[in-house]
């Protein structure tokens, strides 16, 4: 008993750092972004910096779609919208976006959608709860409804990627 209280009295973020040294080395594992190899353990294949890196959405949005707007003159008190919501293209009344889907995005989406890493779903839905406490108002959901997937691919897959998200989101709001 004497021996295993200095081990209680390590901090654990060392004992952390430890394992991931020790993980890194043993088995080494490239991000599912960039190829860069992990230095750390992690449930989330993916370096942080991947994850921090995504840029996210600019202000200057559409009010209607969230897409960004170019950079053109704005008018007082106007709300802008885009081109294809003046048009009224899409059957929606608001939408927001954490970032647009392109290049590291795309990648993490559909690791998401065929590996059914739960961290990597749990991390969107902490993104996604952002966007929703900063455009409440304008958003007013009371509650957060997984698209179905089609059974066939259901049953392909066994699982449903939107599920994986829309659980932990429905949670943290």
């Amino acid at each position: 008993m004497a021996e295993s209280a200095p081990l209680r009295s390590l901090p654990v973020r060392w004992l952390a750092e430890a394992r991931d040294a020790l993980t890194s080395i043993l088995i080494p594992a490239p991000c599912r972004l960039c190829g860069a190899l992990l230095n750390h353990s992690s449930r989330i294949p993916v370096r942080e910096t991947c994850l921090d890196g995504f840029s996210r959405v600019s202000e200057r949005i559409c009010v209607t779609c969230g897409l960004p707007l170019p950079d053109a003159a704005e008018i007082e008190g106007e709300m802008l919208r885009c081109s294809a919501c003046r048009l009224e293209t899409y059957a929606f009344d608001r939408a927001r976006s954490y970032t647009l889907y392109e290049n590291e995005i795309v990648r993490a989406i559909i690791t998401l959608k065929f590996e059914r890493i739960e961290p990597l779903a749990k991390w969107f839905a902490r993104r996604l709860a952002e966007i929703y406490v900063q455009n409440g108002k304008i958003l007013g959901a009371d509650v957060v409804v997984p698209v179905p997937l089609h059974r066939d691919r259901g049953k392909e897959r066994g699982y449903n990627q939107v599920e994986l998200v829309s659980k932990p989101l429905a949670k943290l709001l």
